[in-house]
């Protein structure tokens, strides 16, 4: 499937909700994407064919839609998953970065034994916005000692920027987006 064919497959499955969480912000719903077994198949499998052909052995998913979309790649792509959690949901011994979102701000973690050194993390989310979400996590992988392979996000809001906030961070590691709005 072409990536413009991928695009407007997913497109059509997303749902804008007006005023959530809170007045002014558009929320993205991707439910109904989920729930459409061809639509969450193709994108899981463009997933899984990314995390491939950048020799990815991980894949992170971040708390709490990136799971959704992660954990199915990682299978179908032979490779491990790693949550990356808000504060306190993970145990044992755990990085912390703090960041700022587009309406508040959070902690992630990760567990300090998720990745073994210099091994290939691909990034996945359903959102980039002002990227800071990827940006925590990003420096919680590089904490970790792993090597960033690179970042896959289902949607991007490029009004909000968070492409550019990224760049200095990722290298050579490509940053894709399926959607952009």
């Amino acid at each position: 499937m072409s990536s413009t064919d991928l695009a407007g497959l997913l497109a059509a499955k997303i749902r804008d909700v007006p005023d959530y969480p809170k007045p002014g912000v558009v929320f993205k719903d991707i439910a109904p994407l989920l729930a459409d077994a061809e639509a969450f198949a193709a994108l899981v499998d463009h997933l899984a064919a990314r995390a491939k052909a950048l020799g990815a052995s991980k894949i992170v998913g971040l708390e709490a839609r990136g799971f959704i979309l992660a954990a199915p790649a990682a299978y179908a792509a032979g490779a491990g998953f790693v949550p990356v959690r808000k504060e306190g949901k993970l145990p044992g011994d755990c990085y912390r970065e703090a960041y700022d979102l587009e309406y508040g701000s959070a902690v992630i973690e990760v567990q300090t034994d998720a990745f073994l050194p210099g091994e290939r993390v691909l990034v996945v989310d359903d959102v980039l916005a002002t990227g800071g979400t990827v940006e925590a996590a990003l420096s919680l992988i590089a904490r970790a000692g792993a090597e960033l392979a690179g970042v896959e996000v289902l949607m991007e809001l490029g009004f909000l920027d968070g492409r550019a906030r990224l760049a200095p961070l990722l290298g050579d590691a490509p940053l894709e987006t399926v959607i952009s709005i």
